[in-house]
């Protein structure tokens, strides 16, 4: 009797970084467990990583025991257990790690034709390794802004994921469950994809482009369109703000009549609901990234750091000096 031989469509390595977001790395991982059942033989083959071989924690505590260490993984690049593709699995705080070996291991991988990803905010790792200069790549929309201020040559965007040859980056949570099944769909078909998905309880995939937050109208609880559409002018223009004459030209409306849809809509002026959002951002940027106080400033749209901190102040109730002391104790504790 003949036994048929499937081959192998892909073999993973998934590297921990410690505090590793679990929702990511399970969405990840399920969909191949569940394609090689609805397949009947293994048609994805996977193994974890840390970098000295130990158990990872993960952001929720649970500690994750793995199966090769990075000075294996560099063993097997030249031989059969050589991956076909490495993917980064990080969390918050991405911004902190630094492990040149990791990199280096990266950029060995893809360079001999290995695809690349990351999970969640593993595009951070990624470009710190060199490998998104003018690539297009997705992150969580949280860490959006630190990213673009640290990686100005990576074409990010706030997708569910970024296929970009042979790089694949996703947002993190379910999003990863999107990426999986882009891949499997391209590895097999529809019908497979379609199968995993009854399995998992999804009724569809969400494409690339699929926003990662509510709507404007679901985030904020506001109706009406002209406010929304000034929200969306505001929020895209942090760095450089509008004028209110220059919103009013956009939409049609008179200086007056925004300032009465905001205090109607919003419970503020439209002046003072733009500066708590480009103060947010400023916010994010301070706790991701290590830009100094002045660059942080500028890239919120102010036009001195001491206008800043007064501003910050006022809000937050502490200085942006301040803000980052206390992150540091926190982290630390």
């Amino acid at each position: 009797m003949n036994v048929v031989k499937h081959p192998i469509k892909r073999s993973l390595v998934f590297f921990l970084v410690p505090d590793f977001t679990m929702v990511a790395f399970a969405t990840a991982l399920e969909p191949l467990r569940i394609a090689n059942r609805m397949l009947g033989y293994e048609a994805y083959r996977w193994r974890l990583a840390s970098a000295d071989g130990k158990p990872v924690p993960a952001s929720n505590g649970v500690l994750c025991a793995v199966n090769t260490s990075l000075d294996e993984e560099r063993r097997k690049m030249a031989g059969p257990e050589r991956p076909s593709m490495a993917i980064i699995c990080t969390g918050m705080d991405v911004d902190k790690y630094h492990n040149k070996s990791v990199f280096a291991w990266l950029r060995e991988e893809y360079n001999r034709g290995v695809a690349v990803g990351g999970l969640c905010t593993g595009a951070y790792v990624l470009a710190a390794a060199g490998l998104l200069s003018n690539k297009r790549c997705a992150i969580h929309w949280e860490n959006l802004p630190g990213f673009q201020e640290a990686f100005p040559k990576a074409n990010v965007f706030a997708d569910l994921f970024e296929v970009d040859q042979n790089i694949y980056t996703c947002a993190g949570g379910t999003a990863a469950l999107d990426m999986m099944l882009k891949l499997i769909g391209d590895d097999f078909d529809e019908n497979l994809v379609n199968r995993v998905c009854e399995q998992v309880l999804t009724d569809r995939v969400r494409s690339p482009t699929d926003r990662q937050r509510l709507p404007l109208r679901a985030r904020l609880g506001v109706q009406n369109s002209k406010v929304l559409t000034i929200i969306e002018l505001m929020e895209g223009n942090l760095a450089e703000p509008l004028s209110l004459i220059e919103i009013a030209d956009n939409v049609d409306l008179s200086r007056r009549q925004i300032e009465r849809l905001f205090r109607a809509e919003m419970g503020r002026s439209p002046a003072r609901y733009y500066l708590e959002i480009r103060l947010d951002r400023a916010r994010h940027l301070l706790i991701q990234s290590s830009l100094p106080v002045v660059e942080v400033a500028v890239a919120c749209g102010f036009v001195s750091a001491s206008h800043f901190s007064k501003c910050y102040r006022e809000l937050y109730a502490r200085s942006p000096q301040q803000e980052r002391v206390d992150r540091k104790q926190l982290l630390a504790a």
